[in-house]
């Protein structure tokens, strides 16, 4: 049997650490979606992500130099689904009229939120910077997506301008924030309500 290499060796042993590295990285994000889903916002701390994890505070710093980086990785994990889910429900369309294509979105985002309070926790009540200008990033993303597809299937105006659709984004998650403020799973008289509005609002163009 001929002895592996020194250069075969440390290869072997960064490979090593790399997937230790990963599966840490993991188990915190994974400890953050649980205690945000249970317990909210305001317990998620380093430390007791750190403890739910099973991993040191001290050794918490090799991988997130603060709470706010896990935030931010867990909710771009988020944002990737969601961004998946949305694709997927303006490729295959059920909606036939403006106001049907509002209630898909909206269904959706709420339907969402309730299935992960963990991202609910972080879009709403995460006030750090950083996830307050991921929230707007994607907000933009997604009303181009949106306006783009009302203008291809004429389910609105034409002359219906891209900031009209990124203002009923910014609308929406303002209520949104409310009915999630109102109650955990979000207050169905609430969403409906940002519902009307974004619809009529957008219908005005007609």
């Amino acid at each position: 049997m001929f002895e592996s290499s020194p250069a075969n060796r440390q290869q072997k042993r960064t490979t090593g650490v790399q997937r230790r590295g990963q599966e840490r990285r993991r188990a915190i994000l994974d400890a953050a979606e649980t205690l945000l889903a249970e317990q909210g916002y305001e317990a998620a701390t380093l430390k007791a992500v750190g403890e739910r994890a099973g991993i040191p505070t001290a050794s918490m710093y090799h991988y997130f130099p603060d709470r706010h980086q896990v935030e931010a990785e867990l909710l771009r994990r988020h944002m990737s689904e969601l961004d998946a889910l949305i694709a997927a429900a303006l490729d295959k369309p059920k909606a036939q009229t403006l106001r049907e294509a509002v209630d898909v979105l909206v269904d959706l985002l709420r339907d969402y939120f309730r299935a992960n309070p963990s991202c609910a926790e972080l879009w709403f009540k995460g006030r750090h910077q950083t996830l307050v200008e991921l929230v707007q990033a994607f907000d933009e993303v997604q009303a181009e997506r949106l306006w783009g597809h009302l203008m291809d299937r004429g389910l609105a105006s034409a002359d219906t301008p891209l900031l009209a659709v990124q203002l009923s984004f910014e609308v929406g998650n303002r209520l949104f924030d409310v009915a999630f403020r109102r109650a955990p799973e979000g207050d169905d008289a609430t969403i409906d309500e940002a519902r009307r509005l974004v619809t009529a609002y957008l219908e005005s163009y007609a």
